[in-house]
Order: structure tokens, then sequence, then C-alpha cells
């Protein structure tokens, strides 16, 4: 209830300096509500990453024991100076520590959960990019009251992002790992650091440098991301990044002619950052290091681009050898297609009579001597070529024959023309048999006498050594095939098209 509506008495109504009074208070009420409101609303546009509300007393926490205890080991004071460094593709934070003598050590690395956009710089508000290079944040950046525990502001745009027209605000490093430009980290990683800052702060560093890099600036990184638009941005930022692992100082930043300059004293004027670059001269002792670092660093980098220039040309290599060999495949199983569907059209159309009975096949002659041998089958004709001639294919060996006594076979038989034997017509015609071995009647008649014994063969006739037996003896006389290097059965067709096949494919490799 405003003091407008107060009641009044009687008397207060009779007393106009009362009620002057009263308006005037009522006045300034309305003047500090509205300061009050107007502070809040610029609160809550503290936007980007960051919105106010009420204070807590994390900010006011303690340097861990743990971490006090390791400051002192490390010869520095809680209060010491200190300096943070950023890596985005490593998703990393480091804060260093001055030491007594000076110089920056590591004192602890903490891991960004969070970080929008990819590598390379912020170049417009509302791009959702976490910004790269060399910024300083003040004691006036801090922020106790974020609603993402703590956080404190990078203090984007620099001189250098103003000089070259990129635009953003409120990037922060902050909690609650969730990002919208900024750089997230846990809540106690990032309560651990606002105290490191608090402390240097009161330790009487006026601000604290915030290097933020797109990766460690090794060679062989700066190599992996040769081919990309920003290198010449990342090789500026590599230069500040240099100057700090040579001497072990947080550089002097300056921006002149749009870009960074390090520890430089002009020779005369100032630096600018829209305009040119005044004359300037830098440490010799630290320019000659300088000089040296960058050297080591850019053959090391040819070397490891060198590498990776070879390594991808062999994979396109053997990129495209890959692909010959599928087109090769391809094209000889388009060529065998054709033959295959000529083949089952040629089986197709067989005559009908090739299913002859097999009863055909028992009918016997009988030779001079009375042995009985078997009538060639009337399919014989259609059989390939190599299984007539004792050819193709794989055949087996007798196993239970040797060497000097060869297994005979009715294939080295020759079909001669002996009349053949004339049986009455109600006798059955007798069963096929082997040399040396009685046809049983099925008439019950008196079984047929045994075959006359056939001379011995010569002295002449007979070879001396057994092993020229075999060399002089016909293949198919000894039950199975010659091994000729005209075979043409299955497995050898296979094998002579796959010897084909290696041949093309090593002339494709060579």
């Amino acid at each position: 209830m405003s003091l407008d509506h107060v009641p009044m008495s009687n008397d207060d109504r009779q007393s106009p300096q009362m009620v002057r009074f009263a308006r005037r208070v009522a006045g300034n009420f309305r003047r500090v509500r509205g300061v009050v409101l107007a502070g809040g609303i610029a609160s809550v546009a503290l936007a980007g990453c960051q919105v106010s509300d009420l204070s807590t007393a994390a900010h006011l926490a303690p340097v861990p024991a743990a971490l006090e205890s390791k400051i002192d080991r490390m010869g520095m004071r809680v209060g010491s100076p200190i300096m943070l460094r950023i890596y985005k593709e490593e998703s990393v934070l480091e804060v260093w520590k001055q030491d007594r003598a000076g110089k920056y050590k590591l004192l602890k690395e903490y891991d960004i959960c969070a970080w929008s956009g990819e590598l390379g710089p912020k170049f417009k508000e509302g791009d959702r990019q976490a910004p790269e290079g060399f910024y300083t944040v003040t004691p006036g950046l801090m922020n106790p009251n974020s609603s993402y525990h703590l956080a404190f502001n990078l203090g984007f745009p620099n001189s250098y992002d103003r000089a070259n027209g990129r635009t953003g605000s409120f990037i922060m490093v902050h909690g609650d790992c969730s990002s919208r430009g900024c750089y997230a980290v846990e809540d106690v990683q990032v309560q651990e650091i606002y105290a490191l800052a608090r402390e240097a702060f009161a330790g009487g560093q006026k601000g604290f440098q915030v290097q933020a890099f797109p990766f460690r600036m090794t060679p062989e990184n700066m190599a992996r991301h040769s081919d990309s638009e920003h290198l010449a941005f990342w090789e500026m930022l590599k230069e500040g990044s240099d100057y700090f692992e040579v001497t072990g100082q947080a550089p002097n930043i300056d921006v002149c002619g749009k870009r960074y300059v390090f520890n430089a004293t002009p020779s005369s004027g100032r630096f600018v950052a829209a305009a040119n670059c005044p004359d300037y001269r830098v440490d010799p002792v630290v320019e000659q290091l300088m000089v040296a670092k960058r050297d080591a660093d850019l053959q090391k980098r040819n070397v490891e681009i060198a590498r990776a220039t070879s390594r991808k040309e062999r994979e396109e290599r053997w990129a495209q050898r890959e692909s010959q060999i599928a087109t090769f495949f391809n094209n000889e199983r388009t060529d065998e297609a054709p033959s295959t569907s000529n083949a089952a059209s040629t089986s197709n159309a067989a005559p009908a009579t090739d299913a002859a009975p097999a009863e055909e096949t028992t009918v016997a002659t009988v030779a001079p001597n009375g042995t009985p041998i078997p009538r060639r089958s009337p399919r014989a004709g259609d059989a390939p070529a190599e299984a007539q001639n004792g050819g193709g294919g794989f055949r087996f060996p007798n196993p239970f024959g040797r060497r000097d006594e060869p297994v005979a076979s009715t294939a080295s038989v020759a079909p001669s023309p002996a009349p053949v034997a004339s049986t009455a017509p109600s006798e059955p015609a007798p069963s096929q048999s082997l040399p040396g071995v009685a046809v049983a009647s099925t008439s019950g008649a008196n079984p047929a006498p045994p075959p006359a014994a056939t001379e011995a063969p010569s002295p002449a006739e007979t070879p001396a050594d057994p092993a020229m037996a075999d060399s002089d003896m016909p293949p198919t006389a000894l039950g199975f095939a010659a091994e000729t290097d005209e075979e043409s059965g299955f497995f050898s067709s296979v094998t002579k098209g796959s010897k084909g096949i290696f041949r093309k494919a090593t002339s494709i490799f060579n």
C-alpha cells in the first residue's frame, strides 16, 4: 500500500505541512522502488550464460585445505597471482599460479564438461560460439549471484574483437555444466576457481589473464588442422602461447593493425587496435628464444604434414585398387553368366532317349576263350571324352593293389568283334562276370567249364624291371586315370580359371 492512500486524521487534514511531508515520502519511495527494479532487470540482462538470483555463501567458500597444502608445497602463496588456460578440443581448463620466484607453474587441471560451438573464434552475438583469444578478468567481472552457481565474465569482446567487428556479451566461465556460448564446469570446480581468483585479488592482483585456445598449440595439432580456415588466427594465438612457454610469464597483450602483439614497446606513440602498428621493440633475448622455438615447431609441423599427406595418398591408392578389384570380379561374373545359361538350356534340350532302362547294359558277349565280357552301354557315347579315355577329373588308385601287381580293369579289355554266343530263348542271359570267375546258370544246367589257361608271356615280352613295367603299361590298366597336363575335369578347370584370375589381379596390383 503506497503512502498516498494512508488514512489521515482530521488534524492531519487541517495541517498542510503534514500533507506535503507525506507526499514527499511517497515520491521518494516510488523512486527507490524504480531503482531497485531497474537494478533487478539489469541483473537479469546478464543473459548469455547466466541469470542473477539471490546471493549465496558459495562465493565466500575458502580454498580447500588439500589445495592449500599443495600451493604451499609448490612454493606459492595462497594470494599469489593466477592465470587460466583453456583448451577447447581437449576440454580442459588449467589454473597456473605464480611461485615465489615469479614464474607460473601449473597448479591444477579441471575438466570442461560443456562448451558451445566449434573450433574457431566467436564472430557475432547469438552464434553460440565460445570465444578464443586473450582476455583479462577483473574483480568487477566476478558474479557471485549467478544462477549457474558461480561465474566470472571473460570480458568478450576485447579490443581485438571489436577492431575486427566481432560482437557478443556476457561470455562466462560458470558452473551447472550447461553452456549457451560459455565454458561450463562442475559446481565444485567453479567454486575452487572462484576462491583462487578471490584470494589473488585480495593478494594484490588487478586482473588475471585467460588464454582460450582451440587446442594445445603443439606442432602435431597445428599440422592436423593445417587446412583450417582459421589457421592464420591460430598461428597468431600460438605466438602468445609460445611466449608464455619460453618465459614462464603471462605476456603483455596489445592490439594494433587488428592483430595481437606480445610484450612489445612502441618506439613512439601508442598501440591502437584498428590503426597500423607503430615501430616497436621487444626483448632481444626473448625474441631469439621465440625464433628458435618457432623454427623447430615449423620443421616438426612440415614433417607431420608430409606424413599425413603420404598416408592420405596411400589410403586413396588402396581405395582405388579395391574399386578396380571389385569391378574386375563383377565383370567376370557378367562374362560367366551367358555360358551358364547356355549350359542349362543344352541340358534341358537333351533327347528323351537318354533315360533308357539300365537293364540294357546287362547283355553280355563272350570272348574266344568263353569268358563273358560286358557290352558297352548305349549311353557310353554321350559320356565326356575324358571319362572314355580314362582322363579328366580326379581318379583314386586302388588302395589294395601293389605297384608290381596292377589291378585288372574292364576298361583295359578292348571290345573285340567276337561272335555272340547263342542261347536258348527260355534261358536268361548269363550275369556279368570278371575273368576267372564261373557264372552260375539260372536254369539248373551244369555250370560252364572253367576257361582254358592262357599261355604265359614269353620272357622277351615280360620286362625285367617292375618299375619299367609300370611305366610302359597304359595308365588305365592300373585302375586310375593318367595324370596329364591336358586334364579338363571340374577341379582342373576351376584351378586353371583361378590361375587366370589371380594373374589378372596380380597385374592390377603391380
